[in-house]
């Protein structure tokens, strides 16, 4: 599948589909069982041309597993959600389940992931918010196997449906794709921005919008870990900007004749070539 915004807003990575799948793709870069790891690195890795895949047993992390569309993973959380609803806000250090909890998982975690674990991530502010977090997130469990990530320009339509369509953008780029969004479509609110993981807004969040007669874009990679965790496989200045398919291919029949082939779009796109 070929991608005319993907070529309109001239993008430096390819945009990356998600597949659903009960099979698994020959030589899928994927997480081993029970490690930890990113689920925004696949995704980046797919960008960059590798097929990557996760299961419910290889997601990398909770919150992927959850990001996936595997089903409430935070139960098993080490100590149960209680212990990730204090992981995320003000740490587990104040209270006797956390603190044991921590002892038992200290001589498996980073250093860095021992601290946030004791004293929390604290992205944000009580375990109270944490609840209301997850009791808000679009949690669902996906009826396949695998999910799929795969650079669009390798996805046979004929075989394969794309569930969400997933696009590294710099600012001008997401600006670009957000006005094109928009571009005939009533109502200004067709993109939106969840509070969320960077692996949930790839996933679950266009999931949900899958289902709308109408589905928004969602903005994502406002998550800090994620952001940190892929700087060095992308680039430190992009979001992530994914629609359903219905959403992908309604834009795709905008580009042309649009404000992408007009002076001002095309005068941002020459500035940004030359500052490269």
């Amino acid at each position: 599948m070929e991608s005319k915004i993907a070529n309109a807003v001239s993008l430096k990575y390819q945009p990356v589909a998600l597949i659903w799948s009960d099979e698994k793709p020959a030589k899928a870069v994927q997480f081993q069982e029970g490690k930890w790891g990113c689920i925004m690195w696949l995704a980046a890795g797919a960008a960059k041309g590798r097929v990557a895949v996760c299961d419910r047993k290889t997601f990398g992390c909770f919150g992927g597993g959850v990001g996936m569309g595997f089903g409430d993973q935070y139960v098993n959380f080490p100590g149960g959600k209680e212990c990730f609803c204090h992981f995320l806000s003000a740490g587990n250090d104040q209270w006797e389940l956390g603190q044991q909890t921590a002892e038992k998982v200290k001589p498996f975690l980073r250093k860095e992931a021992y601290d946030n674990f004791v004293y929390g991530e604290r992205y944000l502010k009580t375990p109270e918010r944490v609840h209301q977090f997850i009791e808000n997130l679009p949690i669902t469990d996906i009826p396949a196997e695998y999910v799929i990530f795969k650079p669009l320009a390798d996805v046979d339509p004929s075989r394969e449906t794309p569930r969400v369509i997933v696009f590294f953008a710099d600012p001008d780029q997401l600006s670009a794709m957000v006005v094109l969004a928009n571009y005939d479509r009533q109502g200004n609110h067709n993109v939106i921005i969840p509070y969320a993981a960077g692996c949930q807004t790839i996933g679950i969040y266009p999931y949900q919008e899958a289902q709308a007669e109408k589905p928004r874009a969602v903005v994502g990679l406002t998550d800090l870990s994620a952001r940190a965790y892929i700087r060095k496989q992308l680039a430190d200045n992009l979001m992530t900007f994914s629609v359903p398919l219905a959403m992908f291919k309604e834009m795709e029949s905008h580009v042309v004749g649009s404000f992408l082939e007009r002076p001002t779009w095309q005068g941002l796109l020459s500035a940004e070539t030359e500052s490269d």
